[in-house]
């Protein structure tokens, strides 16, 4: 039965310029690899070290992207290794297969949404009206499915995300801040229901996975293994669960150390 490992990309594998975490000093810092190009600059990294593990992985494993970037957004990423068969875009809410969307998965995430949580106008409207603009920059609508916000990070009240939260929490919406980002995701719409699935079409008899994030806990959870760096806002939680690793490791040498561990559990999978 073949290894199913689904990991989170932006800050567990991949990580911007801002989110490397190099401490060393500049001539000990390791050789870095672009894998995401946007308008013609260079936005994503690893280590080249890290591209050759998630390349070895490639062989070993089913290894399926799991993130909450659009599909736009996803397709913008290099990685190397084999083309994944599978990927999982918008927390959820598309599966792709080969790059294309599977529109029964979708259907059937629309559907779910909308029995179990208030819609997206509504939480979009609740933004809108409460956001300040002295520290707002940008509102998106993701994939029609979740919202979030682009925010001066510095300027950003702390009693807003917590109210918020608070506010959300009451319409089956969950609420997490990543960075100089704020997603307002609904609560059904998880990563950890569309990993079940590719498991279920692969015949996995193994899953790991990796995240960072509050919207990676569910999917940690679902992994028979999980790990987590010691960045994000897991580890600012203090997050931990049965069979979850908290690694000390921070920024992009924490992608190096989460594929050392993938490879590692694989084999003896």
């Amino acid at each position: 039965m073949p290894v199913l490992v689904a990991s989170d990309l932006d800050r567990t594998l991949i990580y911007s310029a801002a989110a490397l975490a190099l401490t060393m000093p500049d001539a000990r810092a390791p050789r870095l690899l672009c894998v995401e190009v946007h308008e013609a600059k260079p936005l994503s990294f690893m280590t080249e070290t890290s591209a050759q593990l998630l390349t070895d992985l490639g062989d070993r494993a089913v290894f399926v992207p799991t993130t909450t970037r659009t599909r736009k957004q996803y397709q913008r990423i290099n990685l190397p290794g084999p083309p994944p068969t599978y990927a999982i875009c918008a927390n959820g809410g598309h599966l792709l297969v080969d790059g294309a969307t599977d529109q029964d998965w979708h259907a059937a995430v629309l559907a779910r949404l909308s029995a179990q949580c208030a819609p997206l106008a509504e939480v979009q409207d609740h933004l809108t009206r409460t956001a300040d603009p002295l520290w707002l920059r940008k509102q998106r609508i993701a994939e029609d499915l979740f919202a979030y916000l682009v925010v001066e990070r510095e300027l950003l009240p702390e009693e807003w995300v917590k109210e918020l939260a608070v506010w959300a929490e009451n319409r089956g919406w969950t609420v997490s801040l990543q960075g100089r980002k704020i997603y307002a995701v609904p609560k059904p719409l998880t990563k950890s229901a569309a990993v079940r699935e590719v498991a279920r079409r692969t015949g996995a008899g193994l899953t790991l996975a990796a995240g960072d994030s509050l919207l990676d806990a569910d999917l940690l959870l679902a992994a028979d293994r999980g790990w987590r760096p010691g960045h994000g806002e897991l580890a600012d939680a203090a997050w931990t669960a049965p069979e979850i690793t908290a690694l000390p490791e921070r920024g992009v040498l924490a992608g190096e150390r989460i594929l050392r561990e993938f490879l590692k559990a694989s084999r003896l999978g």
